[in-house]
């Protein structure tokens, strides 16, 4: 049975394109400040530098950040960022300088095509784009999962740039998965995109393709709800917003997680799947009855 789910794993990678991402990445990001003055536009450009930055890195960090004066400005810049004291233009978010993470947060619901840049080059973007990346597919990993299932049970599905049928195997598709999310995580890290520059973290990846399961098959029994379709789905997610989680923190500070760790965080997460895996269920079912 795992020659078979490697050999699905193999063909699911066609799908992959790491180089794609790391294009987005790296692409030329321009950010405009506008700022009523010198002093206010220093103080926003120092909040998005990281702290105790290099020279070095202060440089690449001129090079994206500039001040925007008058409307003319506006459009040579990829995204807006208004001081809070003036009125913004449209299509500008307002920077707040007491609550920097709600700017990050506005700016990141709104500009998905902006994320990875954004991340790659922007600290306070990094962890908060991170993590949107490890939900999203973890999301999309126990959608999956509820899918082959029940192929109405989430419509937007259906516009990933795949096809259900490709898979022999619902770990196929989770572990390329997987493995999008640790391109994806490296390039907001960063760090070095691709197969061969993150062969150990792809290994590691699809050698717990098949070992995983055994501690999902543990923990299924703590479910008060038992078997069935609940928690396939809510393990699905839980196992990718791990090996997320995992990934976030080696690119961050070099070290990987503990066993202890990893089951802590798995079990939190297996939690929350349920929570997600109910509400999807749930749509469904308003949505059924709505045409029925």
């Amino acid at each position: 049975m795992a020659t078979e789910i490697y050999g699905g794993i193999r063909t699911a990678f066609r799908n992959l394109k790491p180089r794609e991402v790391r294009e987005r990445a790296e692409r030329p990001l321009a950010v405009g400040l506008i700022a009523s003055s010198h002093e206010r536009y220093a103080e926003m450009a120092n909040a998005l530098a990281p702290p105790g930055a290099s020279h070095a890195r202060r440089l690449e960090l001129a090079r994206v950040l500039d001040r925007a004066d008058g409307p003319g400005a506006f459009e040579q810049f990829d995204l807006l960022l208004c001081d809070e004291e003036l009125l913004c233009p449209p299509g500008a978010f307002r920077f707040y300088s007491s609550d920097l993470r709600r700017t990050v947060r506005e700016v990141l619901a709104s500009r998905d095509d902006l994320e990875l840049s954004l991340a790659r080059h922007l600290d306070p973007f990094r962890r908060p784009a991170i993590a949107k990346i490890i939900r999203r597919i973890a999301i999309e990993n126990a959608g999956f999962s509820l899918l082959t299932a029940l192929p109405d049970v989430i419509p937007s599905l259906a516009e990933l740039p795949w096809a259900v049928g490709e898979f022999a195997s619902d770990t196929a598709f989770l572990t390329m998965n997987q493995v999008r999310m640790a391109f994806l995580i490296a390039a907001a890290s960063d760090q070095a995109v691709g197969y061969r520059e993150q062969r150990a973290q792809i290994a590691a990846i699809v050698g717990g393709a098949v070992g995983w399961r055994a501690l999902a098959r543990e923990l299924v029994g703590k479910i008060p709800f038992g078997g069935g379709l609940i928690p396939k789905a809510a393990i699905a997610f839980a196992g990718t917003y791990t090996v997320g989680v995992g990934l976030e923190q080696f690119y961050r500070i070099g070290r990987e997680l503990t066993r202890r760790e990893r089951r802590e965080i798995y079990e939190r997460a297996l939690e929350r799947g349920k929570e997600i895996v109910g509400a999807l269920l749930e749509l469904r079912r308003s949505a059924r009855e709505r045409v029925g």
